[in-house]
């Protein structure tokens, strides 16, 4: 589905790039902590340049808001 680009450990917001399907704001994901622990969430704010949006297409890059920290490169899957 994605894959985390970056982190932003000190604002918890992680820029996903979107690689198929989309996404919308009340999807549930799938995202691995940095730890390796594999933990799910509700998407509950996405954002493209500081504008929030409430869907995500194939190929867009997104900031999401997350629970925990993660790590690049995780995958980033529908629940």
């Amino acid at each position: 589905m994605g894959e985390i680009t970056h982190y932003y450990d000190k604002i918890g917001v992680a820029v996903v790039k979107l690689a198929g399907g989309d996404l919308k704001v009340g999807d549930k994901v799938k995202l691995t902590d940095t730890t390796g622990e594999e933990f799910e969430q509700e998407i509950k704010s996405m954002q493209i340049e500081h504008a929030k949006i409430e869907i995500a297409k194939k190929g867009d890059e997104f900031g999401l808001k997350v629970n925990k920290s993660v790590k690049d490169k995780s995958a980033v899957v529908k629940a």
